[in-house]
């Protein structure tokens, strides 16, 4: 039996295109919103309430990827890329410093990346939900979702 997802991979693309604005003015690259995404599944809160249903976003293993977005970072650096970087500073004693694990703020910016990452997802499970009701297409992923 195919999964409820499996419905509304073409809303998702089109989501995609939509939201790529808003991964384009945030903190992260769009390897490192592939990422957040892949460790990202979605959820209908109140599924059996159609007044109350809500499309949200199970950020739980987020926090486990959170080093390997600093990897991609690292590495998009190394190739002359950089990123959009949020921690400011980014000169080579702060490179040298963060390698060292001597960087400050290291568990701040671990949380920020985690809290950022959960605000986007949720934003974005917030515009799939809309396009889907505009598409008509919202009560049969609801129903969808129950079985």
């Amino acid at each position: 039996m195919a999964h409820w997802t499996d419905s509304i991979v073409g809303d998702r693309m089109a989501v995609d295109r939509e939201f790529n604005e808003h991964v384009m003015n945030s903190q992260f690259s769009s390897q490192e919103w592939g990422l957040i995404m892949t460790a990202t599944e979605f959820e209908i809160e109140n599924a059996d309430d159609p007044e109350n249903a809500r499309l949200v976003a199970d950020t739980e293993k987020i926090p486990m990827i959170i080093p390997e977005l600093d990897n991609i970072r690292k590495q998009m650096g190394a190739m002359g890329g950089g990123g959009q970087s949020s921690s400011g500073g980014g000169s080579i004693v702060d490179s040298i410093k963060g390698a060292l694990g001597l960087g400050g703020g290291g568990s701040k910016d671990h949380d920020e990346k985690l809290e950022d990452a959960e605000r986007m997802t949720q934003s974005y499970a917030d515009m799939l939900q809309e396009h889907l009701e505009n598409k008509g297409t919202w009560e049969q992923v609801r129903i969808a979702y129950q079985e």
